[in-house]
């Protein structure tokens, strides 16, 4: 991934980020998937009192962007409100890979530190995705 393109996607996650709904673990996570043709969504963590009800940042931004009819992922950035790299909890990392099991993940802390590494890494031999179409 080109840089600028990394920097976009950082960028759009942090302030997506101030948009999350997190009362109970106080831990606003944003982020902004990257989509073949430069298209950015972007979600934040959303909470519920009944707490199972809740939905992760990556899953919004998904959400919004299937909702939308995309499907051609390349990138997504995550960032949480803590000096440690955000990653993608295993639901989100599973959800991810139904549609783009190669696509580029960057991790970051809230200053938009990163590191970058593949679903595949995050995630290998994940159930579904592109081996059950």
């Amino acid at each position: 991934m080109k840089n600028s393109e990394i920097q976009k996607i950082i960028d759009a996650a942090i302030s997506a980020r101030s948009n999350a709904y997190a009362p109970y673990s106080r831990f606003s996570v944003g982020a902004a998937v990257l989509c073949s043709d430069g298209t950015v969504y972007t979600g934040c963590n959303i909470e519920n009192a009944s707490y199972p009800c809740g939905i992760c940042a990556e899953r919004v931004a998904f959400a919004k962007a299937i909702s939308d009819g995309r499907r051609d992922f390349a990138a997504v950035a995550v960032t949480g409100s803590s000096a440690e790299k955000c990653t993608p909890c295993g639901i989100c990392r599973q959800f991810m890979y139904e549609f783009s099991p190669d696509m580029h993940v960057v991790c970051c802390d809230k200053e938009g530190n990163y590191s970058e590494h593949t679903l595949y890494e995050l995630l290998p031999h994940g159930f579904g995705g592109r081996s059950m179409k």
